[in-house]
């Protein structure tokens, strides 16, 4: 979308009247109507043709059975930005059970937000009713949202939206783009904005904080001043949220290929402090100046589409503190820790890490298991037969990994990386060329007796 796109301006929405019961302080603003930005077919890139088929015949059964059928959040922000959409999302004024209805290939799904999927083979597609903003006031003191099932209008549904860049709705009916909240100028402006009050919104929903650094990262945007400050203010808020969410987002930034921006974000703002303030602390002060570089290094290694685990992922996060702990601990004793000494000590000091974040006991395993191998890698067995044992093992690419993104980064233990990379490879081919041998044996005969 240019900068000399033309729109027009639409009155659709009414606003109700304010109540009376209500006090004047908290009263809507009066306007008799709410225009919206419509842009017409013409004056827009979005095009059916890079909307998969399985979302089309959503989008078109709804329309066709009597209701409003609309491509929304961020797949619109994508296609306009002509980028590939992540997933797409269809919004209704159908409700679930009618959607439910229409779509015998449907489940419904949720408790505190309803939703229908539509299953197809080998997909499905996300089906949600339009829904109006939960009705918070400022000296709430506990504003998170446990229920949000209220449906609405398009209007209300596109306010309740977290951004402005995704409360923008895509109509099947005309194919015109509709905006509610100021997102197409936002995507010009290339800025990451709240919409509302970003105080309330972020004390609604804490992890939006989180979101609002992902998308900034991600599109490369800046985050508007408001939206900025009201992170900063409220960065404590985070750890009201639910720790597997929070999780979640944190793997995200580190699995997508813009962490490094990410993190950057992170701890300007003051948002990884809460945390892991064992990390933010030594980020803060300048120390682990190579953590910056292995971020980078992992940049460019999941957009070769490399497939990195999870528990890799979490131990490039937790490696600076790590690292940190042994060496005081080594500078302390005067002397160099034993491995079983090393192995111990990393359980100790990512335990109360994996506690605060609410990792499973089979996430928190394989992030030890990562850690304690790296060192193994460190001082590797002299004995060749051990050597070709401990390749095999099932945490040793994920310890070679870890490797890799550490010396390159730091430059410390290349000759240990390549040592072990060389070896693996000749485990591989040697097992290669065993596995036809084992193949062509002939099978012996039992004897009859």
């Amino acid at each position: 979308m240019s900068q000399d796109t033309e729109i027009s301006v639409h009155d659709l929405e009414v606003d109700l009247p304010p109540s009376d019961d209500e006090p004047a302080e908290f009263q809507r603003k009066t306007r008799p109507v709410i225009p919206a930005v419509i842009v017409d077919r013409g004056d827009h890139c979005v095009s059916r043709r890079e909307i998969p088929e399985t979302v089309l015949k959503v989008l078109y059964r709804l329309h066709r059975s009597g209701y409003r059928a609309y491509l929304c959040g961020g797949s619109v922000r994508d296609l306009l930005m002509r980028r590939t959409p992540k997933d797409f999302d269809i919004a209704t004024d159908a409700h679930p059970a009618e959607v439910r209805k229409l779509f015998r290939n449907s489940r419904i799904i949720g408790r505190r937000f309803r939703l229908v999927h539509v299953v197809f083979q080998g997909s499905v597609v996300e089906v949600s009713t339009f829904r109006r903003e939960p009705e918070s006031r400022p000296e709430d003191r506990e504003l998170l949202v446990t229920d949000d099932n209220t449906f609405g209008t398009p209007l209300e549904d596109a306010r309740r939206r977290d951004f402005t860049i995704n409360g923008l709705f895509y109509n099947i009916a005309d194919f015109t783009v509709i905006d509610y909240v100021g997102g197409l100028a936002d995507i010009e402006r290339r800025t990451v904005r709240v919409i509302g009050d970003p105080d309330l919104r972020f004390r609604e929903d804490p992890v939006r904080m989180m979101r609002a650094v992902e998308f900034a990262s991600r599109l490369n945007f800046e985050i508007e001043g408001e939206t900025y400050r009201a992170i900063r203010d409220h960065r404590t808020e985070i750890m009201k949220a639910s720790a597997p969410r929070v999780s979640e987002e944190i793997l995200e930034l580190l699995r997508r290929g813009w962490s490094k921006n990410a993190f950057a974000m992170l701890t300007e703002s003051g948002l990884l402090e809460p945390l892991f303030p064992e990390v933010h602390r030594l980020l803060r002060r300048n120390e682990a100046l190579y953590f910056w570089k292995m971020l980078e290094v992992l940049d460019r290694t999941v957009q070769l589409n490399r497939k990195i685990s999870d528990a890799v992922l979490l131990s490039v996060l937790f490696l600076p503190f790590v690292m940190e702990g042994i060496e005081e601990e080594e500078k302390r004793r005067r002397e160099r820790l034993k491995l079983g000494e090393v192995i111990l000590f990393v359980r100790d000091l990512i335990q109360p890490i994996c506690q605060r974040m609410a990792f499973s006991s089979a996430v928190r395993h394989q992030i030890e298991q990562a850690l304690e191998t790296l060192w193994r890698l460190l001082e590797p067995p002299v004995e060749r037969r051990s050597m070709w044992r401990f390749v095999n093992r099932e945490q040793f690419a994920d310890a070679l990994a870890l490797l890799e993104l550490f010396a390159l980064s730091s430059g410390r233990y290349v000759d240990s990386f390549r040592h072990w990379q060389q070896f693996a490879l000749r485990v591989k081919r040697a097992e290669g060329d065993l596995e036809p041998e084992l193949k062509r044996q002939p099978r012996r005969r039992r004897r009859r007796h």
